[in-house]
């Protein structure tokens, strides 16, 4: 399955344009590799997308056309989430409230 219909028949991302523009920023990753929209995503692989400040980690447990929205939850398990670390200048920027 490609990797935008995967992000978003997972509903891991709302929209399937959102999840290709997520894709060609190079913020989702398929084992530690850049992807993009049309990459291929098969079980057990890990996917690492980025989100704002943080970094999601899942791995793919099943994958299914249609799913219900029940069903959605049950193609991936969350492995982990990791802040983004902020550069310098963004740190003080966040401290003094800008």
């Amino acid at each position: 399955m490609r990797l935008d219909k995967y992000l978003k028949v997972s509903r891991l991302i709302k929209r399937r344009t959102l999840a290709k523009d997520v894709c060609d920023q190079s913020r989702v990753q398929i084992n530690d590799r850049p992807a993009k929209a049309s990459s291929s995503v098969k079980i057990g692989d890990k996917l690492d997308i980025r989100f704002g400040q943080k970094i999601v980690s899942v791995k793919v447990e099943d994958i299914k056309e249609n799913p219900r929205k029940e069903e959605a939850a049950s193609l991936y398990r969350v492995i982990g989430e990791v802040p983004v670390p902020r550069d310098e200048k963004e740190e003080n920027d966040y401290l003094k409230g800008v």
